[in-house]
């Protein structure tokens, strides 16, 4: 009975952690899916590639602020706790999503339009800086050496449930109305329901409790501390942020681009790419649980190196197989073993990155490490995606991308885990 409490008193704090993730996902995938919506909303032009190609460029500014984020509400969450930090990044995340949702079109306005939308998305970047480390060495913080990769996957999994809430909710919507009415107003339904779950997730957040880790901690780092011990440690962030290359550039690729990339590559319709998405979000949340307890039992290591020495040579093969045999059931597959790669890798990834970074600025380490990943390789992969196939005409090339991303995190992966002979051994300063 015990354990079933114990069980039951894990699960209602990641269910409170994890919310926030939801909410940034769940917005971040509506702005990549409703792109060429939003393009021609806010963003004029003649040319439909440079339109979308300003879109993504503006997703990708919501990443560049996440570094920025990451260092100061990293240390603003290590200095002040988890608890109060996490809801504070959660209030600047809701400001973003009110924003994008209720700002008039370019008609209506004029050039404040995308102003006003770029604004949102470097609040929502610069609040996620912090959103996915601070919940991710929250839930490292509660786990044990033994099921450590297991809970920390849930912070990515929450992420998978947004994925495919925000897809059905997006299906739904282009069976209700036709294609003028998505295009004039329907998009912003999705937006307008994220801002409706907002005070919910406020509820379950406030609620959240402090973790043991952080309250055993007899002193908290100074700002001026923090930055110092991040200046000395700047190898690790480096390694960290490579180790997470392939983590987000294979995300943002099946899920926030795929809509784009299967209507304008392959010619399939929004339901099938919406389909896709949901395929793509529960495959997902099954893989990371996976990949995170393979990682508890047999070392993060093996995973790691395996993973990405499998995506660096068969990730084009794949994607290129697709190209020349366009249909659904082939999409399907191809982002089915995609999705593989990143459920399996990122299940222990997490876990490592957790482990890696210095006790005492866990989160704004983590933190850092995975933002700049997001900002430099993952944020970028729609508009990477984009000017490569533009240039090339080869709508296989992306796969290239995500095979570099995977070199650079084989590499990054056998440097950490050098320095970490011993992961069980890793959290007894914390324990302590």
């Amino acid at each position: 009975m015990a354990t079933a409490g114990n069980n039951k008193g894990i699960f209602k704090k990641i269910l409170n952690v994890t919310s926030g993730n939801f909410l940034e996902q769940y917005d971040f995938f509506l702005f990549g899916f409703y792109a060429s919506y939003i393009a021609a909303k806010f963003f004029h032009s003649e040319n439909e590639y440079v339109s979308l190609m300003m879109t993504f460029t503006v997703f990708a500014a919501g990443f560049l602020m996440r570094p920025l984020g990451a260092i100061f509400l990293g240390a603003y969450v290590d200095k002040v706790g988890r608890r109060k930090g996490l809801i504070v990044t959660l209030s600047l995340m809701a400001l973003g999503t009110l924003l994008i949702t209720f700002v008039p079109s370019y008609d209506q306005i004029g050039i404040m339009a995308p102003i006003l939308v770029v604004i949102g998305r470097l609040l929502q970047g610069f609040s996620a800086g912090v959103e996915s480390g601070g919940v991710s060495i929250y839930l490292a913080e509660i786990s044990t050496d033994k099921n450590r990769g297991f809970i920390t996957s849930f912070q990515s999994g929450s992420q998978q449930i947004a994925v495919v809430f925000a897809a059905i909710l997006g299906y739904s919507i282009n069976v209700m109305l036709g294609p003028e009415q998505v295009g004039d107003w329907g998009w912003r339904i999705p937006f307008l329901i994220g801002c409706l779950i907002i005070p919910l997730i406020f509820i379950l957040r406030r609620s959240l409790e402090e973790t043991e880790a952080f309250k055993a901690q007899k002193t908290h780092p100074t700002g001026k501390e923090i930055f110092q011990t991040m200046l000395a440690n700047w190898k690790v962030v480096l390694a960290g942020m490579l180790m997470s290359a392939m983590t987000t550039t294979t995300f943002y690729f099946t899920t926030v681009y795929t809509p784009t990339f299967a209507k304008r590559e392959l010619d399939l319709t929004t339901s099938e790419s919406l389909l896709a998405a949901v395929v793509v979000g529960l495959s997902n949340f099954i893989w990371l649980p996976i990949g995170g307890m393979i990682s508890d039992r047999i070392g993060r290591k093996p995973v790691l190196v395996g993973i990405t020495i499998l995506a660096i040579f068969t990730a084009y093969p794949t994607l290129n197989w697709l190209v020349n045999d366009i249909s659904f059931n082939h999409l399907i597959m191809a982002l089915l073993y995609f999705s593989f790669f990143f459920g399996m890798y990122n299940g222990s990834m997490v876990a490592t990155l957790a482990e890696s970074m210095p006790v005492r600025v866990k989160t704004v380490g983590f933190s850092l490490a995975f933002s700049l990943a997001t900002a430099l390789f993952g944020g970028v992969t729609p508009m990477v995606s984009t000017f490569i196939i533009e240039k090339t005409g080869d709508a296989s090339m992306p796969a290239i991308w995500l095979m570099f991303a995977a070199t650079c995190s084989l590499l990054a992966s056998l440097y950490l885990c050098k320095r970490l002979p011993n992961k069980k051994a890793v959290y007894q300063e914390t324990k302590a």
